[in-house]
């Protein structure tokens, strides 16, 4: 037995002791279908340095079962990619316990790993059994979770196994702190605090979690609700502090101003500025949201980046995280969620955390309608938009949402990301509901109704949270009901099909124009190749990363993995084929390139010079009175 089992288990005995005296009904979760276990975990880091998580579950209550069942998640709500968390599991062993504190013989359970995020632990014991297992975590994001001497961070869905069939049972969780650190997350009162409550698993790891010595915290009260700024800062801060707090606090004021009042108490604001992060990140989560920055507060661009994404995730209170499309909670873990309307929970989000940038005072009106032609750009510049509707990129969200493959896929040339989609379609939506309304109803209407029936005046539909997800036909009823007029061809054309939605109808309702700008860039046969990664020596050959469908490129028959070697006779290196490639003349060239070891040698089509659109939206100085007021209306919230 290693040290970590047997610590548990004398730490079990005393634990179980004062869990058989609480009331059952206490615990009960609102699914009552089968009788509810009492589940408590864990959490302990002694080693901190070794990345390694100490995590024990206990489950009382078995009432004669022969076996119980425990699962890691597949994946996590936020981020849809499949990342099978259980593969960080390691050393799992179980126990049969007692229900008091004198000694009964416990005995070692025997554990059989079913599948890849499935363990069995055969019999029940009489007081209980309990699961110890440790979890190696050293991925800083919004996602996977961290430990290391600096500071610990978990996000539940990685770190804690749930019992199969039970995730609807209460669950507590203590929290075992190296001394001097302190303990922050969306539900404790202090960072003292370090046992908690949860009505259920997936509020259990809804809940992400910093351990440290040094964060800081900043508070601040809107409409008797308050709020906490916890920055986690290993940079520069160039004394912002005190201001991104202010910036923050901005935000929120212009969010909960447009939409119903939150049912919360507290929420909590967890920014992390580390410049060895790997990657930034933003996640939403019921009373909090997790935001990692690659770099120093005192960066200018990282510190409007921070903000930025706050914008964002906070509006997730509202979106998402309480009025839901059906398929977002509560979740089958062993399978890639399955949900329609990803295009509305992040895409909406992606326009109002913009336009609450615009009506906090934190951007002015170009550099919103900048950013709203900057996503149009990208969308109709994509050759997946006119393939990809809005409600299968939502489909196909565990394909595209940072999702990793080593199978060679054509999803750049065939699909889009449904944030930057659902927003475009929000700029026209709103717009064409404001002008054709005549300013009497607009999106913010549609999204407060929305909120009001599926979520605040819904019956349960499971033990997750209050209401009931909603269908993107229901949605689309609550715009067309609140906009006072039909949208159903809108959402026909627009959101189940591919055809662009109406911009310059929408932006002439508010004294708007769009321009469109062809502009000649270089042409690349439609190859993309590998990022260089420095050596010290020459740049290598380029290798091709991935081929546009019906490009020069494929119909010459080059195909990913391929490393060109020449090009029209001129050998050629990471750094310059594209050059080489553009300055190359002639109506075909001889592509050279080592296949499997082999050379062979293709007949490329000199490709047309390239083209793509560049977007902007201005101002129309012969806009009528009209049509100003309702962009003033739109811009200020009213």
């Amino acid at each position: 037995m290693t040290t970590f089992a047997r610590r548990a288990v004398a730490r079990a005995l005393c634990i179980f002791a004062l869990l058989s005296l609480a009331p059952a009904d206490a615990l009960r979760a609102q699914d009552t279908s089968a009788p509810a276990y009492r589940i408590s975990y864990r959490l302990s880091m002694p080693q901190p340095a070794s990345h390694l998580f100490e995590v024990q579950v206990i489950v009382e209550g078995l009432a004669g079962a022969d076996h119980v069942d425990f699962q890691m998640p597949r994946w996590s709500p936020g981020r849809y990619a499949v990342f099978d968390f259980a593969k960080n599991v390691q050393e799992t062993l179980a126990w049969s316990l007692c229900r008091t504190q004198t000694p009964c013989g416990h005995r070692q359970l025997r554990v059989e790993r079913l599948d890849t995020q499935t363990w069995r632990v055969a019999g029940s014991g009489e007081g209980g059994v309990m699961l110890t297992y440790k979890v190696y975590a050293d991925d800083l994001s919004g996602t996977f979770s961290q430990l290391d001497a600096r500071h610990a961070n978990f996000n539940g869905g990685s770190v804690f196994v749930y019992v199969v069939g039970h995730k609807q049972d209460a669950a507590s969780l203590k929290i075992d702190a190296p001394n001097g650190w302190k303990i922050i997350n969306g539900q404790s009162k202090d960072t003292e605090q370090s046992e908690f409550n949860f009505p259920n698993y997936d509020l259990l790891i809804d809940t992400p979690t910093e351990i440290a010595p040094d964060f800081t915290v900043q508070t601040f009260d809107v409409s008797g609700k308050t709020y906490r700024v916890v920055i986690h800062s290993l940079g520069d801060e160039g004394g912002r502090r005190a201001d991104f707090a202010k910036a923050v606090e901005r935000i929120v004021r212009v969010e909960t101003a447009q939409m119903p009042a939150p049912d919360y108490e507290q929420y909590t604001f967890l920014f992390h500025f580390d410049p060895t992060a790997r990657r930034g990140d933003g996640m939403e989560h019921l009373n909090s949201t997790q935001i990692i920055e690659t770099g120093a507060l005192a960066n200018r661009e990282v510190y409007e980046g921070a903000v930025s994404t706050a914008a964002h995730e906070f509006f997730h209170v509202w979106n998402v995280k309480r009025m839901r499309p059906v398929g977002l909670g509560p979740w089958d873990f062993t399978r890639p969620v399955v949900t329609r309307g990803l295009w509305i929970a992040e895409g909406f989000t992606n326009y109002y955390g913009k336009l609450s940038l615009r009506r906090a005072g934190i951007w002015d009106d170009e550099q919103l309608f900048k950013s709203y032609a900057g996503a149009i750009g990208g969308i109709e510049n994509a050759q997946g938009s006119k393939l990809t509707s809005a409600v299968e990129a939502s489909i196909l969200a565990p394909f595209i949402d940072r999702s990793a493959s080593d199978q060679h896929t054509n999803l750049a040339n065939t699909v889009v990301s449904y944030y930057p989609k659902g927003e475009t379609l929000a700029v026209a939506l709103d717009l064409v509901i404001r002008g054709r309304s005549k300013g009497r109803a607009s999106l913010d209407d549609v999204m407060r109704r929305a909120y009001e029936e599926f979520y605040l005046k819904s019956a349960n539909d499971s033990y997750y949270l209050k209401g009931r997800g909603y269908t993107i036909e229901e949605f689309e009823r609550v715009a067309s009901e609140t906009a006072g007029f039909d949208l159903s061809d809108f959402f026909r054309r627009h959101v189940y099909g591919v055809e662009p939605p109406p911009y310059d109808e929408a932006l002439a309702y508010v004294g708007l124009r769009m321009t469109r700008t062809p502009e000649r860039r270089q042409h690349d046969a439609g190859l993309t190749t590998a990022p260089i990664i420095s050596s010290g020596g020459p740049p290598p050959h380029p290798l091709v990363a991935a081929v546009q469908k019906a490009s020069p490129a494929e119909v010459a028959g080059i195909k990913p993995g391929d490393e060109i070697v020449s090009i029209g006779g001129r050998e050629v290196n990471a750094a310059n084929w594209l050059e080489v490639l553009n300055a190359s003349t002639g109506a075909r060239l001889a592509v050279v390139v080592r296949r499997a070891g082999q050379a062979i040698t293709f007949d490329l089509a000199a490709p047309a010079e390239a083209v793509r659109t560049t977007y902007r939206i201005e101002k129309d100085d012969k806009a009528p009175a009209e049509a100003r007021a309702l962009r003033e209306a739109w811009l200020m919230g009213k």
